[in-house]
């Protein structure tokens, strides 16, 4: 009988090591698969159990979590949700992340291994710590300023202090509510297909996804590589450009808005944006040149990162002469985003010195400890000292006798060039109106700010329509809230 018995136990045994074997495989082998597995609810439900951690602005929080005592218990708020949706993003139950919320999604919902002080127990126990916060660049006012000044115009802002990267104010309009979509109601998929089939797109972050003909802005590049190449050594100096020009190899003439541009110098073409010296410019200095200015400004570059991604700007280095003409007037394929036209006025502001952009300043635990960041980003030297220079010299004379004496502010020296970009089937689409600007308050050692701003539909006839008129105030407004003047 006992024999009987020992049989019995060594089968219990056996099957208990079975037990413990399966058990094992599932949870360390197979627990991957299952986590992914649509049916299985479990980390959804354990990711909505605590509250997201926040985004902050000037150290306060423009999100939230509510607690709904549903099973998917927290959802996302949002304060001034449309002023800061290029920023933040959505977090939605049904939709997922965008933007910072992605980004930052680790930090946010506290299952990133550095906010643990016990990484490995807490894989044990699967429990996620508390969710961080994202500590961002944003000035405040600067962001209002810009929303304010678009008055929900199709249109973006970027805003950069030249001497770090750290992006001031990143506004994109018409913009939406994301808390519209946060739970998994009715409401919210009801708001999804809305906004998704809104003409409009308020949900397109035209700050950094959108890139646009950036017109006569571009010309501060082609001035840099002219000054650069040796082409123009003397902003007084004749160009020996006619008026109109005929682009090369065809027989297509280029005018200009105004009198005067023919043969005229530099620094008056530039103040007056005669399209034909440009053109003329371009050429002259060659593809080669130009396109290894256009990309050390960040021009076809697909790596940038805010953290989030940036459609690339793009020079097309593969044009003949007339193509290359046009390009470097910024029209034909040169496209670029506000962006990517805030880095080259702040290339400009900084002695030739461009840092990459950065949104997040640090990321921090609930209590406040930093978990990441802080530091500067890394610089590269987009062209001599000395053209920059001359640069700041060209972009000051715009603002105080040019196309853009809109944007002078008292009490601060500004630069900017003005823009009206072509676009559409025979440039039949109302013109985009672009400024770009940098400014230095009278008693700053260094400029403290630069902005690139985009109005898409213009409030004026065809005619009427001009970066001077219609960007140049919103950026004045914004270099003033930075400056606080």
């Amino acid at each position: 009988m006992a024999r009987y018995i020992r049989h019995a136990c060594a089968f219990c045994v056996l099957l208990l090591v079975a037990l413990l074997v399966n058990a094992a495989r599932v949870q360390l082998v197979q627990s991957s698969s299952y986590d992914a597995n649509p049916a299985n609810r479990r980390p959804t439900i354990l990711r909505y159990q605590q509250p997201r951690g926040d985004i902050l602005v000037g150290g306060e929080p423009v999100t939230g979590s509510t607690d709904t005592g549903e099973q998917l218990r927290y959802e996302r708020t949002y304060r001034d949700g449309p002023l800061y949706a290029p920023v933040t993003g959505f977090a939605s139950q049904l939709y997922g992340t965008t933007f910072l919320e992605h980004a930052e999604d680790g930090v946010l919902s506290g299952t990133d291994p550095m906010l643990a002080p016990l990484p490995l127990w807490n894989d044990v126990t699967r429990r996620a710590s508390p969710g961080g916060n994202v500590v961002t660049t944003l000035n405040r006012k600067a962001q209002q300023a810009a929303y304010r000044g678009l008055h929900g115009r199709k249109g973006a802002v970027a805003a950069i202090e030249p001497a770090t990267g750290r992006i001031l104010a990143l506004v994109s309009t018409p913009s939406y509510d994301p808390a519209e979509l946060s739970g998994n109601s009715e409401a919210a998929a009801s708001a999804w297909a809305r906004l998704n089939h809104d003409p409009e797109k308020p949900m397109l972050n035209r700050a950094v996804r959108q890139t646009y003909p950036p017109g006569s802005t571009f010309k501060v590049v082609t001035a840099a590589a002219a000054l650069d190449a040796g082409v123009v050594t003397d902003l007084d100096g004749r160009t020996r450009s006619p008026d109109p020009y005929r682009l090369p190899g065809t027989d297509t003439r280029l005018t200009n808005e105004g009198d005067g541009c023919r043969d005229t110098t530099l620094r008056d073409a530039f103040a007056w944006s005669c399209n034909t010296v440009f053109a003329k410019l371009g050429v002259d200095v060659g593809v080669t040149d130009m396109a290894a200015t256009a990309q050390a400004f960040g021009f076809n570059d697909t790596r940038l990162r805010v953290p989030f991604a940036v459609a690339p700007s793009t020079f097309d280095t593969h044009v003949d002469k007339a193509q290359l003409a046009l390009s470097s007037i910024g029209q034909y394929n040169t496209r670029a985003t506000p962006l990517q036209m805030a880095m080259v006025a702040a290339a400009v502001a900084d002695d030739g010195r461009l840092r990459t952009p950065y949104l997040v300043e640090r990321t921090t635990r609930r209590g406040g400890e930093s978990v990441a960041g802080g530091g500067l980003r890394p610089e590269r030297q987009v062209m001599r000292p000395s053209t920059a220079v001359r640069l700041r010299e060209l972009m000051t004379d715009v603002v105080r006798e040019g196309t853009g004496t809109n944007a002078a502010i008292r009490g601060a020296t500004v630069g900017g060039k003005t823009g009206t970009a072509q676009h559409g089937l025979g440039n039949a689409g109302v013109p985009y109106a672009w400024f770009v600007s940098w400014a230095q308050g009278d008693g700053d050692p260094e400029p403290k700010v630069a902005v690139a701003v985009v109005v898409e539909d213009a409030s004026a006839d065809r005619g009427e329509i001009s970066g001077g008129g219609d960007a140049a105030p919103i950026a004045k407004d914004v270099m003033r809230a930075v400056l606080g003047l």
